[in-house]
């Protein structure tokens, strides 16, 4: 008897089959762990699990019960990206009041044409008109400004500095070329600098701390970020070497018994891949934050889905019911993407954090991790009713 070839299956035959392996999948989820699955919608697990993903880090906790409502590979170190200045701005608020102001003086000293430069790591100098109009930056040209303006003829000077980032001084140079020739001269210690200094030209004070640090969340900038973690680092005893920041990170977990095991911290803005953190310790710091008055600066400098910062582009067309109704910090590596923050559900704002290391180095994958962990978060939340 001739056998009959078989067909292609129908298309509602196909979409069956799927079906059925899409619950199979959420049944075999279940099983392995039905706390979990009772916890979120069968939607929430199957974007948690997608393979857009490619094997997240995944936590979301009740803050008021402490309860873990849904955890995958919890306690696996990775490389955060940019969630990792979360870490930086706690410790950042260990070691400094939000009020703190850093100023800048520029000086005469003893010699002629030689004036010194006296700062305090302010981390947010600019020689930008507009940066300083629009964010209230500390303006460093306003220093050789006002020297001008004592000495209308003034052609070249020697700057010795000190507690001044070179990038900065180097900028202030280029800014005024052509017109005063700066010769910059770094000063050993702050103290032989205090010491050459004779009397005050001007100076310059940055915002308060507070103000920067929701800025640095806000728009997640880096160069800043880093700047604040070492300033830190130091004023908390850690000096300035490489491993000042990983010390820094650690005394302010373990201040708040946040387990500190396997973390790896290799800068202050999440740029290293080599920087490994777990979501746990992510949600765990996250708990301190939100519970912690003088944390309440990073809560508010939170980017919130759809209006504002990293953010603002984020859930509006594939999660638009949570939009206003997440408030996190935004990750972006060549390979990883990452969240992390705090997402309304009704009376309750549950925290979470999602980091994703293992994203393929294309736009599309990486833009396919973010609309999943979108979507993933669109299933919890809700308004407050």
């Amino acid at each position: 008897m001739q056998m009959k070839k078989l067909g292609k299956p129908s298309d509602a035959l196909t979409r069956y089959r799927s079906t059925v392996a899409a619950g199979l999948a959420l049944l075999l989820i279940a099983l392995a762990s039905p706390a979990q699955a009772r916890s979120v919608p069968e939607s929430f697990v199957r974007f948690a699990t997608s393979r857009s993903l490619e094997g997240p880090g995944i936590i979301l906790i009740d803050p008021t019960t402490h309860k873990t409502l849904f955890s995958d590979a919890a306690d696996k170190r990775r490389a955060p990206a940019s969630v990792l200045k979360l870490f930086s701005m706690a410790t950042v608020l260990t070691a400094f009041s939000p009020d703190t102001t850093f100023t800048t003086t520029l000086n005469t000293t003893a010699t002629a044409g030689t004036y010194v430069l006296l700062g305090q790591s302010d981390p947010w100098i600019t020689a930008s008109p507009f940066e300083a109009t629009k964010y209230h930056r500390a303006f460093s040209p306003d220093l050789i400004n006002a020297l001008i303006a004592q000495n209308p003829d003034l052609k070249a000077i020697t700057l010795e500095y000190s507690g001044v980032y070179t990038q900065d001084v180097q900028t202030l140079k280029k800014f005024f070329a052509g017109k005063v020739d700066i010769t910059l001269q770094p000063v050993a210690s702050p103290s032989a600098a205090q010491a050459a200094a004779v009397s005050e030209v001007a100076h310059i004070t940055s915002p308060k701390l507070a103000d920067i640090i929701q800025f640095c969340l806000l728009w997640s900038d880096n160069v800043l970020a880093d700047r604040l973690a070492r300033t830190a680092a130091e004023k908390l005893g850690f000096g300035t070497g490489p491993t000042a920041i990983q010390g820094a990170f650690e005394q302010v977990l373990n201040q708040y018994n946040i387990p500190s095991t396997g973390l790896v911290i290799k800068d202050g803005n999440g740029l290293s891949h080599d920087t490994r953190v777990s979501v746990r310790q992510i949600a765990d710091l996250l708990l301190v934050i939100i519970n912690t008055p003088k944390f309440k600066d990073i809560y508010e400098g939170l980017p919130t889905a759809g209006k504002t910062g990293t953010l603002k582009n984020r859930f509006v067309s594939d999660a638009p019911n949570a939009v206003g109704l997440v408030h996190a910090k935004t990750g972006t590596l060549s390979t990883t993407i990452s969240l992390a923050g705090y997402v309304t559900v009704g009376a309750k704002q549950y925290v979470f954090a999602v980091v994703a290391d293992h994203i393929h180095k294309h736009n599309a994958d990486a833009a396919a991790a973010m609309t999943t962990i979108d979507k993933m978060l669109g299933t919890i939340a809700r308004p407050q009713s």
